[in-house]
């Protein structure tokens, strides 16, 4: 059993936290937010993830997870901390670092006085060089201490998925991190040991470009594969079957999760960080065209989806689907939402369903509507049935594929126009009153 501080209850650090203290540990999360550790405190999770509610309440009654807002307290009371705060863009699109270099300064002032040896860990998304630059010289100012010598340094990237972040922390595909130190490289070694994935230990430069290569490799085959789809759709073909048959070669080592044409992407990562990495590149004078036409085919998408639904001719519209994807309630960056926001702006009325973002706001969560940035008065649209949905609108936008919403769509598919970016019915090509995105 280790004793470790998580800084951050956003949604990389409340599934940490839990899944940590559910590894056996005693952990305290750690947050400027009273609601949040108000929530964590009382076995209630202040987020939407699955299976996260019931684990947090089970982890609190078992005294293994506690939260508060006393930095030094949970510094020195743990020989870990793992820094799990967010990384916005910034206005010029680079990393975000604010909320960064405040929690390092916060945990140098509480290092200055602890009493042994306590290891700092990023979990953040930081371009590389950053914890050489950034975090250690601000550690190493408000501690008065030596990194490496007087304290621990590690960089710890994450790689969860929303709706599934419980299971890929058990069974991650991934496992990478650097480690200014052997103490600390040895404690995130024995953190991830018992894991069924390799182990890379590596330096912390090439921990944080791993973090930046993989959303960016992910961010780059959703674009590229909805360009494969538009085009293959322009000639008569179902660009799902092309990428299909293309996936079936894994001797190339892709994953079809993402080569899969449809929607544009978003969320808190793909979007931000593949900005991130064009502003870090061009810091450098590296061309990142690739990384350029990604964002710019991105936006495409959401203007493809926009200009099918305005030659539909309808203005009563019915959304299934306003979060980046289905399983969260998570609006940062949201596709969809950008989508809802610009119909409204054309004058259509719109109703949304979608079960995540009605539950958040129901229980009226601290984080109700968490990253959305537009002013559609979202409360007021959600609709709770899908049924409902359906029969009040003059045409069904299908952003998010819900389990419960698709006999019902499927239903209606033949009596009143459908444009789907997400294919709730295999096979099904753009005919009559249908049309699909990319097929």
């Amino acid at each position: 059993m280790t004793r470790l501080a998580v800084f951050g209850i956003g949604y990389v650090g409340v599934v940490s936290a839990a899944c940590l203290a559910r590894d056996g540990h005693q952990v305290i999360a750690v947050d400027v937010d009273p609601g949040k550790v108000a929530a964590i405190n009382a076995g209630r999770s202040p987020i939407v993830e699955r299976d996260l509610p019931e684990l947090i309440a089970e982890m609190v009654v078992a005294g293994r997870l506690t939260a508060t807002t006393d930095v030094t307290a949970a510094v020195q009371g743990s020989e870990a901390s793992f820094v799990c705060v967010g990384t916005p863009s910034a206005a010029d699109h680079s990393i975000g670092l604010d909320y960064v270099k405040a929690v390092c300064a916060q945990i140098g002032r509480a290092l200055a006085d602890h009493p042994g040896f306590h290891s700092v860990i990023m979990r953040s998304t930081i371009v590389p060089g950053t914890m050489e630059k950034v975090c250690i010289p601000i550690l190493e100012q408000a501690s008065g201490k030596v990194a490496g010598r007087d304290f621990g340094v590690g960089y710890y990237p994450e790689f969860l998925r929303e709706s599934t972040a419980i299971r890929d922390y058990a069974d991650p595909g991934l496992i990478v991190f650097g480690a200014l130190d052997e103490p600390t490289g040895a404690l995130l070694t024995r953190l991830n040991q018992d894991l069924p994935c390799d182990i890379n230990l590596v330096d912390l430069p090439t921990a944080e470009m791993v973090k930046y290569t993989s959303n960016a490799w992910r961010a780059v085959k959703v674009s590229f594969a909805n360009e494969i789809g538009n085009i293959a759709k322009a000639a008569g073909l179902d660009g799902q079957r092309v990428m299909s048959i293309l996936c079936s070669d894994h001797k190339v080592s892709m994953s079809p999760h993402f080569l899969r044409p449809g929607f544009a992407f978003g969320g808190s990562c793909l979007p931000k960080d593949v900005r991130a990495l064009r502003a870090f590149a061009a810091d450098r004078q590296v061309a990142s065209p690739l990384l350029d036409a990604v964002l710019v085919a991105n936006a495409g998408q959401i203007r493809r989806a926009e200009a099918m639904i305005e030659a539909s001719g309808k203005t009563r519209i019915g959304m299934v689907g306003i979060s980046f994807k289905p399983g969260t309630d998570d609006l940062r960056e949201s596709p969809l939402a950008e989508l809802a926001t610009r119909l409204i702006g054309r004058g259509m009325q719109l109703s949304v369903y979608d079960p995540y973002v009605h539950e958040a706001f129901a229980s009226d969560h601290t984080q109700v509507g968490r990253g959305l940035d537009q002013d559609i008065e979202l409360g007021s649209r959600l609709v709770g049935s899908i049924d409902d949905l359906i029969a009040r609108s003059d045409i069904v936008l299908v952003g998010n594929r819900y389990d419960e919403a698709i006999q019902p769509l499927q239903d209606a598919m033949g009596n009143r126009p459908m444009v789907d970016l997400t294919r709730i019915k295999p096979g099904q090509r753009s005919d009559g009153l249908y049309e699909g995105i990319c097929w």
